[in-house]
């Protein structure tokens, strides 16, 4: 049930912010998303033109009056994450001169997330400077989903909803699995509180994968810590990218005994021929959510399943517009 005022106007059922009408605006980045989130809430995408010139430059209008309004404004910076970015920043700022009362950036995947920190003494801190951009274009908030590393949500001066998709994975869990002989599975040590709290939520154990990589886009598995032999093991992660570690996780747990291996993420980033390799994997099945809109060759593989994430989003949303609180949601 959607936290929200609704009114009657004319014949046409609009909502209501808290402190002005709620308006939602589309970037291209993933216009289903969007499209489902609409739906969700009962209000309109409001009318605007997102184009490019000749030579490539961003152009953006909006096409409706948002003075006063609660502009929220739903665009992944996901590939090409440039392009997405820009397109984001400049929506903003089209929506702070046309005096938006507060605009809030919803970004499902917030790209430059893995460059969290220094990788080097001469290396940038990329997702430090994407947060800056974001605030000083004119957004009053950001909302966005799983980020990569929790410390990110830090590098915003700005008020911060950070959403977790494990409510819905562990819905879908619940349904799917005999929950007495499921097994939680974190791919390397990094994501094990990740992993820690989903298991919880459903009273299972935890195994972690020991992984070195050997050159960025390349995993070996060396280790599975935890005994797995017999149960039907859910690998759990934020991100899949290239997919060689969940590939090479799977194989070591069947070697180590796990009857199944499934694996869920939030972010299906599925780059290069990560497609192809998860469809000649050994993984039962891939679960995804839809935060980046999936490509039809990731809809094609049998073994990749797509959960819809926009409820969750949409809720949120309401319960912002209407000065409620979002982190009751994981309670």
């Amino acid at each position: 049930m959607l936290n929200v005022v609704s009114t009657k106007t004319g014949g046409k059922a609009t909502m209501s912010a808290k402190n002005g009408s709620i308006k939602l605006v589309a970037g291209n980045s993933n216009p289903a998303l969007a499209q489902q989130v609409s739906a969700a809430l009962e209000i309109p995408l409001t009318k605007a033109s997102v184009r490019r010139f000749a030579d490539m430059e961003i152009f953006v209008e909006i096409l409706e009056n948002v003075r006063g309004s609660d502009v929220f404004v739903i665009q992944s910076t996901s590939y090409p994450a440039n392009d997405h970015l820009m397109e984001l920043l400049i929506i903003i700022d089209a929506l702070r001169r046309a005096s938006a009362r507060r605009i809030t950036a919803v970004v499902p995947y917030f790209g430059y997330a893995r460059q969290d920190r220094k990788v080097g003494s001469r290396a940038p801190i990329s997702a430090k400077l994407v947060a800056n951009l974001i605030t000083h274009a004119g957004a009053d908030r950001v909302m966005t989903l799983d980020l990569h590393a929790g410390q990110i949500q830090g590098f915003f001066d700005i008020p911060t909803d950070n959403l977790y998709a494990s409510p819905v994975m562990v819905r879908d869990i619940r349904e799917k699995f005999d929950l007495t002989n499921v097994m939680v599975v974190s791919p390397d040590v990094g994501g094990v509180v990740r992993a820690r709290g989903l298991a919880k939520r459903i009273n299972a154990p935890l195994a972690i994968i020991d992984k070195r990589r050997e050159r960025a886009g390349e995993s070996e598995v060396m280790n599975v810590i935890g005994d797995v032999a017999g149960f039907t093991c859910i690998l759990i992660d934020d991100i899949v990218d290239s997919g060689g570690t969940l590939v090479n996780a799977a194989d070591a747990l069947l070697a180590n005994g796990a009857k199944e291996v499934y694996a869920y993420l939030t972010h299906g980033v599925l780059s290069g021929g990560a497609t192809a390799r998860v469809a000649n994997s050994r993984l039962k099945e891939m679960v995804i959510t839809d935060s980046i809109q999936p490509t039809d060759a990731v809809l094609a593989v049998k073994n990749i399943r797509v959960l819809p994430i926009a409820p969750l989003i949409a809720e949120a949303i309401s319960r912002t517009a209407a000065e409620e609180s979002v982190s009751s949601l994981f309670d």
